[in-house]
């Protein structure tokens, strides 16, 4: 018996978006201790650069993973019409009540992104390039003794560079 051959499929897009890393469960004394100068008041902008990967059996009829305009078409949903030159943490909902680090934006695009696949289960790794030194990899929800995790406590510098938004 021969096993299926699995491929990674990765597509990428570009797009602008603003932000003001702040979070409504600090006071405006540990948003700035902890975002240092991405607290800014009036907030920044970032050229994204996402890749979205989806890992599975090669199709023997069609000889794809997925069709790639399934791909196209949910990045176009997502990411082009939700999020491309839009004030984060002003236009997207879901950043209301959360910081928009990229760690959170990527887990926006993750949960939407399978919202629009037929197999949502294919997708393998949503990877943000907020900046060339700047990357951020998901690849879905982490388990730590059957709990999910989502504690992360950072400190702030002269630059962005200990956190995710990074503007050097």
């Amino acid at each position: 018996m021969s096993q299926q051959p699995v491929a990674f499929l990765t597509r990428r897009e570009t797009f602008s978006a603003c932000h003001r890393l702040h979070s409504p469960q600090l006071s405006d004394a540990e948003n700035l201790e902890v975002f240092g100068k991405c607290n800014n008041f009036h907030g920044h902008g970032h050229n994204y650069t996402v890749e979205l990967t989806v890992r599975g059996p090669i199709d023997q009829r069609t000889g794809m993973v997925v069709n790639i305009t399934e791909l196209k078409d949910a990045i176009e949903t997502v990411i082009m019409k939700r999020l491309d030159h839009k004030n984060l943490d002003k236009d997207v909902e879901y950043f209301a009540k959360i910081p928009s680090t990229t760690e959170n934006l990527a887990v926006y695009i993750w949960d939407n992104i399978r919202t629009q696949l037929k197999k949502p289960e294919l997708l393998y790794e949503v990877k943000i390039f907020e900046t060339p030194k700047n990357i951020i990899t998901y690849r879905g929800p982490y388990q730590l003794n059957g709990l999910y995790n989502n504690i992360n406590k950072r400190v702030a510098h002269d630059s962005c560079t200990n956190i995710s938004s990074d503007s050097d």
